[in-house]
């Protein structure tokens, strides 16, 4: 599926679910990662994330369009466009948007980085796993306020 496609899709689902047009552009943005779609508020344009259709298919994009057109409409419309307000939840069930994307296989590897040091009180022992460096001058012990030691980990192969 190219942009043009996506744009009468979204256009098609604009005026069969809300009965209102969408008069701006649509369009895939393979750059995105963590989200399935997104709306902008300055242009009124919707990105879609093209992996959602490959690994998902037809239907979680069509819920993931529903979600973005809630944003559209109701942002448009001066009313509670955000994820918190009542009649962004009202109007997202009422259509059948979905609430959240689903996560892409192999995305959560990215943001979990091993522990590499471990701060070590030296008067209680308690331990701190860090994933950074941190400057044992400027802090203390949580739990009886002793000075801190760092040990850096050996690495895992």
């Amino acid at each position: 599926m190219n942009d043009a496609e996506l744009q009468t899709w979204v256009e098609q689902i604009s005026l069969n679910s809300f009965g209102i047009a969408f008069r701006h552009r649509a369009r895939f943005n393979s750059r995105l990662r963590t989200t399935g779609g997104r709306y902008f508020m300055k242009t009124h344009d919707i990105e879609i994330n093209p992996a959602q259709l490959d690994n998902f298919g037809r239907d979680e994009v069509e819920r993931i369009i529903k979600h973005e057109l809630c944003h559209y409409h109701l942002h448009l419309a001066k009313r509670g466009y955000r994820h918190r307000d009542p009649e962004f939840k009202a109007l997202l069930a009422k259509v059948g948007g979905s609430r959240y994307c689903q996560s892409l296989p192999g995305s959560s590897k990215r943001r979990t980085l091993p522990y590499r040091y471990h701060l070590i009180c030296e008067a209680c022992g308690m331990t701190y796993p860090r994933k950074r460096k941190v400057d044992t001058h400027k802090y203390r012990c949580g739990k009886c306020s002793g000075s801190l030691k760092q040990y850096k980990l050996k690495e895992q192969v």
